[in-house]
């Protein structure tokens, strides 16, 4: 898809909720106390990454890779 396109979708999704109901970006320690909740709803034998630390640092480096536009395998540098 056309990154302009692709841009323009995203931007509709952004604007379809007015600012004043923006909840999180009203009140941010209502988005902490939700993220909170969240976290604690999984099971904690579950949560892999509190689990496997490996694992947890793994994603995080293939998330920055991806985010920068770099495609390189883990362990690599």
């Amino acid at each position: 898809m056309d990154p302009e396109k692709q841009r323009a979708i995203a931007r509709k999704g952004g604007e379809s909720v007015p600012n004043e109901k923006r909840s999180f970006s009203q009140n941010p320690s209502l988005a902490a106390e939700a993220g909170r909740k969240g976290g604690h709803s999984v099971n904690p034998k579950k949560r892999s990454f509190s689990q496997d630390h490996t694992l947890a640092s793994e994603a995080g480096r293939k998330g920055g890779h991806a985010s920068h536009g770099v495609a390189r395998k883990v362990g690599e540098s």
